[in-house]
């Protein structure tokens, strides 16, 4: 059996192989429906992928405060109608995944970036007041380039934001989902936090490392406290900011080392976007070494994600060990049925939805 196709148990979560679904942005909330609420799109969007034979779905960022959202047309699970919208997507999910379909929870706040414009909105920076934006806040008041000027976190608002996590997580878990994935990366929230890029307090939320990964773990050991003892907790990091003077990989390995111990169960490893001056350097799986050193280093299973687009570059992944699965993101999006191609081209019988056996491949795909 390829590496990629081989099952993996997270606590009492039994995934059927190591194809997943990374969470991608989709800004199509509203703007005629409810803010936040998910919609006969996600449905669709989510839902094509469990056909398509992923065994593990992340959702986009669900902002646990409407204050995190990242941008007026981004989802949300900080009330019951939000809750509610995303239970009939994990059902979906539930009932036509081809892989027997997990779904997990991204929960999010976007501190400093959100109020944010959408891609597709034909302009950048932060959404004014008068069109629907809101004040943003992040650990100090240092502005993402081109955005609005964010108010620095008080003590009651970060404990706020570290209760908002817990009830959002509370939230997903009654809403269906099988795991839940806290966002510390890309430069949101949890990650301005650590990184000292962004993060020049004085206070023990600043300061030293340990003081600038305070958010993050409370965060963790919030969400673990709420959600079941059998239930899976994945956090994405971003292994390096990119930049000098930022979040390098070491400091991401004993991060990790230390969300092990506070009960994550898998570390997502991505990175960049915390500053604007970044250097990123991308390339087919440029990323992977990343993911390697920190499951060797921290002792944690990780999952892959960046320019992986082909079966042997996931199989090759999974494989040599540079990660216990591989986030798929937009090749998924220009494949839908990624994981079922994947499968034939490696030689692995993948259960197809039986509303598409027909079109099961015998000689090429």
């Amino acid at each position: 059996m390829p590496a990629l196709f081989q099952p993996l148990k997270l606590r009492s979560l039994e995934l059927t192989h190591r194809g997943w679904v990374s969470p991608m942005c989709q800004y199509s909330c509203g703007p005629d429906g409810a803010p936040g609420v998910p919609n006969d799109w996600h449905l669709m969007h989510l839902g094509s992928f469990a056909a398509g034979g992923a065994a593990l779905i992340l959702t986009e960022a669900a902002a646990v405060n409407a204050a995190g959202r990242i941008s007026p047309r981004d989802a949300g699970l900080y009330n019951d109608e939000q809750a509610e919208a995303w239970q009939r997507i994990t059902s979906f999910v539930h009932r036509h995944g081809a892989a027997e379909a997990k779904i997990g929870a991204q929960l999010a706040h976007a501190g400093r970036k959100a109020s944010a414009y959408w891609p597709f909105a034909g302009q950048r920076g932060s959404v004014p007041e008068s069109d629907g934006g809101w004040p943003t806040v992040g650990p100090s008041r240092l502005a993402f380039d081109g955005f609005a000027e964010p108010a620095a976190m008080t003590e009651a608002q970060i404990q706020d934001v570290i209760s908002d996590f817990a009830a959002a997580a509370a939230r997903a878990v009654d809403a269906g989902f099988d795991t839940v994935e806290i966002h510390g990366a890309h430069g949101y929230l949890l990650h301005q936090f650590q990184s000292p890029l962004i993060n020049t307090r004085t206070d023990s939320w600043g300061g030293d490392e340990a003081g600038r990964n305070r958010l993050m773990l409370a965060v963790v050991d919030a969400v673990r406290n709420v959600i079941p003892e059998a239930m899976p907790l994945l956090l994405r990091i971003s292994a390096t900011d990119w930049a000098p003077g930022g979040v390098d990989v070491q400091a991401s390995v004993r991060l990790a080392a230390q969300a092990a111990e506070h009960g994550v169960d898998l570390i997502d490893v991505s990175s960049g976007g915390a500053v604007a001056h970044q250097d990123i350097r991308p390339g087919p799986g440029y990323q992977t070494d990343f993911s390697a050193r920190i499951r060797r280093e921290a002792g944690v299973p990780t999952g892959t994600v960046g320019l992986l687009t082909s079966a042997g570059q996931a199989e090759h992944a999974v494989a040599t060990g540079q990660a216990d699965g591989v986030f798929i993101a937009r090749a998924a999006l220009r494949d839908p049925h990624w994981w079922l191609r994947a499968a034939f081209e490696l030689g692995h019988d993948l259960p197809w939805a039986p509303q598409y056996e027909r079109a099961m491949p015998r000689h090429s795909f």
